[in-house]
């Protein structure tokens, strides 16, 4: 797809130091950091404690961001500007919902051969939101789909919403698994198991020796499908050794019909 990397998030006349530092999480989760604050209720807001404190990590986007005193030098540079406001009632910019609105944009700016224009997502105070003059200024309104008797979002949220469809028509990150791959038992020590709890079973009378049918194929094909790692199968062979040692006489038969019996294990 062809869509600007790096897009503008432009908060105009923000009151809450929070909203701001939230603000640059967001962005950063989804890997994006261009922001600029148009006329913010506190000057300093970029370096307020509760800014840096919910920016929690994301002090590198609060660094680079600027506080300006108009909507046309937040603009600067931008060739599509998205408002995040409904439409005037009188007349003003198409509606769009965000994801179905990028793709769009991506098809037009691949199918005339273009450069992706720079693009720019406008909030509006917490309060009033933005004003018609600022929403007149907008190539396209972004309505977030919520359900219709309750749509409100905190500024915050907004912003998150709209990084991550963004992000989604970029192509997304991949998901990163926190722990490694499983390794699969052998499959020796898995036949070995399945004939520890073949000679235990016989012992506490569950199987019949005389009509054992199809008891042990059907376990083995349940094993088959567990894919079972190597502490999986020590943790079967732990409880067939508890099974024996709470069951008099059996130990010594199903060792000798169960070979290779693994060392004892404490498991958590």
């Amino acid at each position: 797809m062809t869509l600007d990397p790096n897009p503008r998030f432009v908060l105009v006349q923000t009151s809450h130091p929070g909203n701001v530092g939230a603000a640059a999480r967001a962005m950063k989760v989804m890997g994006f950091g261009d922001l600029v604050l148009v006329r913010p209720r506190f000057a300093d807001v970029l370096s307020q404690e509760e800014t840096v404190a919910l920016a929690s990590g994301a002090a590198d986007v609060l660094a680079r961001a600027r506080v300006v005193q108009g909507l046309s030098e937040a603009l600067q540079g931008v060739q599509h500007v998205c408002a995040t406001a409904m439409t005037p009632r009188d007349f003003g910019p198409p509606l769009a919902a965000p994801r179905a609105h990028f793709e769009a944009l991506a098809r037009s700016s691949a199918a005339a051969e273009a450069l992706a224009p720079r693009v720019a997502f406008v909030f509006g105070s917490e309060r009033y939101g933005l004003s018609n003059d600022d929403v007149y200024r907008a190539h396209v309104c972004l309505s977030i789909p919520t359900n219709p008797v309750y749509g409100s979002l905190n500024l915050a949220q907004a912003i998150q919403l709209l990084a991550y469809e963004y992000r989604q028509a970029l192509g997304s990150y991949e998901v990163q698994s926190r722990t490694p791959s499983p390794q699969w038992a052998d499959a020796t020590a898995v036949h070995g198991a399945l004939q520890h709890w073949q000679s235990v079973l016989k012992h506490i009378g569950f199987l019949d020796p005389a009509a054992p049918k199809k008891l042990m194929p059907r376990l083995q094909q349940l094993l088959n499908r567990a894919a079972l790692t190597p502490e999986e199968v020590h943790i079967l062979r732990g409880i067939a050794r508890a099974v024996e040692q709470a069951t008099p006489g059996a130990h010594q038969s199903a060792t000798t019909c169960a070979p290779d019996l693994p060392p004892r294990t404490t498991l958590e």
